[in-house]
């Protein structure tokens, strides 16, 4: 026997095995897999934290609170609001006034969510006002407030009625539905 010839035999199968690895294209891989971009404002739009100030149908008007958050990698811009608890829902800013105090308007263009970020409601800043209300807001009801943006997209969310005693906002000569 010649052990020879199957040595030789093993390793030039080894080395055409080798070739074949070697000239094989790599499997294509799949590009990494992400959230869909949103088609819409509103599909990227959530609110965090919502609620709103507990108030009697006679004082004619409250806020909504909580922070708008834009997972997109574009700007919001949020238009208008709505909501079945008041007969008018406005954006409003709060602005220092020419005496030096803080006053409450609409603010004009709404509120413009950064991309991939958040624009807060606050007591005294940015808020949504719900005037002329149908009702009492008694701490514990839920109120359904719908969001609308630029590109005419929507989306809702509820928010609970809890009490506050801020939010005192002068309104500067404005009739936003309140008795004087």
């Amino acid at each position: 026997m010649h052990p020879r010839p199957r040595r030789r035999t093993v390793t030039t199968m080894a080395v055409l095995a080798l070739a074949l690895v070697g000239c094989a294209q790599a499997e294509p891989t799949a590009p990494e897999q992400s959230a869909p971009p949103a088609t819409t404002q509103a599909e990227a739009i959530t609110v965090e934290d919502a609620w709103i100030k507990a108030v009697s149908e006679e004082e004619g008007m409250t806020g909504v609170f909580g922070s708008i958050v834009n997972s997109a990698g574009q700007e919001a811009e949020l238009v208008a609001a709505a909501s079945a608890v008041a007969a008018r829902v406005e954006l409003h800013e709060v602005v220092t006034g020419d005496d030096g105090n803080a006053l409450m308007q609409e603010k004009e263009g709404g509120f413009t969510v950064p991309a991939e970020g958040r624009h807060p409601l606050e007591p005294g800043a940015d808020h949504i006002m719900l005037m002329d209300l149908g009702g009492d807001l008694a701490p514990g009801d839920e109120v359904e407030v719908t969001l609308e943006f630029s590109d005419g997209s929507t989306t809702g969310f509820t928010a609970p009625v809890k009490d506050y005693e801020g939010a005192n906002e002068n309104y500067g000569g404005h009739d936003h539905g309140a008795e004087e």
